[in-house]
């Protein structure tokens, strides 16, 4: 008995829809991610410029260089989640990204930081990101709005842990040794609940979406369901990633997104530093981050929910909104309290960014080539938080402070959310004869 045929038994008879233990171990990927998050780089930030002489800026690129290079491995790694499934790819991930991060404190020069935190970036925006929310959305359809919700809020936590016990090690042991037992933290925490529980979907072992049932033994890789406001055709039909291509609505979400994720990495990366420059302490400052991840949990969890009550792309569109007003909030930090106010509010909107964009691009195209179609995306998202990323950090070198920083971040979301608001979903795939095949998953 192979190792597969041991987690499919096991799936079967579990007293609960397998989904919910799809959830938790993509969450665990999720969660792990953030040892190369924005907010985790941003503590890092103050001691390794003033210990190695580099500027904010070098160190800010090193995250748009990474998220430049996973533009190009999006596609990639789409691919190879549908050909192969999330477990192995998202296995690999956690891997590759405990070791990469490890290394950066042992040997430490710009090129080698370029490198190891980049390959963090790619792990981060690209694998993770789309093998996660694959299977998330591939084993919930009607409760896909939540279950997103609670994977987001996952992320979000670690978005609050990491930095933090990333700012104890540093005051404990030094930034160099706090690299290290942040990639042994990857490997502790999710490689054992990807590998010994992950399954692709849930027509594999012979279930529906959200635990409707069981399928007919033949009919395991047809898919089922369709969301009630979805626009779009049964999620077993679904849109392939050529025929999305020819729609408005696949290129609006990637440029959307990459204006969304442009506003957050320039206050993710930079808003500690910019805490610091306000006269803020420098633990202060780290605490900020985690009560931002603290509103993002919460807002993961409600736009979440919301995106299951009013058409996606109005809830996409209220994200974008929120987070468009509140980045003009940060020009009045000047104390603790309000610090914390404004960082709690960008997280709520930030939870919404982080969950609602992976909803609204299954809810349209469906679960046939979902994969794919995120490694499209995708790109459009690296490209913008490595535009914020360095975009922030040259503001701050220019004007000597990051005051012009904020305004540009409103008029992006603005932007954004009309954009998404005056594009509907693209309606029922095209009817081919003979109709193409789904792409043929694994998990070993």
């Amino acid at each position: 008995m192979n190792s597969s045929d041991i987690r499919y038994r096991f799936a079967r008879r579990t007293p609960f829809f397998y989904g919910w233990a799809i959830l938790f171990s993509a969450g665990a990927a999720v969660f792990v991610r953030n040892a190369s998050a924005a907010l985790t780089l941003a503590v890092f930030m103050v001691p390794m410029s003033e210990d190695l002489g580099w500027s904010r800026t070098l160190l800010a690129g090193s995250a748009s260089a990474g998220g430049i290079a996973a533009m190009f491995a999006s596609p990639l790694s789409g691919y190879l989640v549908d050909r192969f499934g999330p477990r192995v790819v998202l296995a690999g991930s956690a891997v590759v990204l405990g070791f990469s991060t490890m290394a950066i404190g042992w040997w430490v020069t710009p090129i080698s930081f370029y490198v190891f935190f980049g390959i963090g970036r790619v792990i981060f925006g690209a694998p993770v990101q789309i093998g996660a929310g694959t299977v998330v959305s591939q084993w919930f359809v009607r409760r896909r709005g939540r279950a997103n919700g609670i994977l987001g809020s996952t992320h979000s936590v670690g978005m609050g842990l990491m930095p933090l016990f990333a700012q104890v090690l540093i005051n404990t042991v030094g930034w160099r040794e706090a690299w290290f037992w942040l990639g042994i933290s990857v490997w502790v925490i999710a490689l054992a609940p990807i590998w010994l529980l992950m399954i692709s979907r849930p027509e594999d072992i012979g279930m529906k979406p959200d635990g409707d049932g069981d399928l007919a033994r033949s009919d395991l890789r047809a898919g089922t369901g369709e969301r009630p406001q979805a626009a779009m055709s049964t999620e077993s039909e679904g849109w392939t990633l050529r025929d999305a291509m020819r729609t408005p609505a696949l290129w609006i979400l990637g440029f959307s997104g990459g204006l969304m994720f442009f506003v957050h990495a320039s206050v993710n990366i930079h808003q500690a530093a910019f805490l610091r420059d306000q006269g803020i302490d420098a633990t202060v400052a780290a605490a900020a981050l985690t009560s931002l991840a603290a509103g993002a949990v919460v807002g993961s969890l409600f736009w979440g929910m919301l995106a299951e009550r009013f058409p996606v792309r109005f809830t996409y569109a209220a994200v974008a909104l929120f987070m468009a007003i509140v980045s003009l909030l940060f020009l009045a930090v000047d104390s603790t309290p309000k610090a914390f106010l404004v960082a709690t509010l960008f997280g709520f909107g930030l939870g919404g960014l982080l969950v609602v964009p992976s909803i609204a691009v299954a809810d349209y195209f469906g679960r046939r080539s979902l994969g794919a179609v995120r490694g499209f995306i995708e790109p459009w998202v690296g490209g913008g938080q490595a535009a914020g990323a360095l975009g922030a950090g040259l503001i701050f070198d220019f004007t000597g402070d990051y005051r012009a920083v904020f305004p540009l971040l409103t008029v992006l979301g603005v932007l954004a959310a009309v954009l998404i608001v005056v594009t509907p979903a693209p309606g029922r795939p095209p009817v081919r004869t003979p109709a193409v095949t789904d792409p043929v998953t694994a998990d070993d």
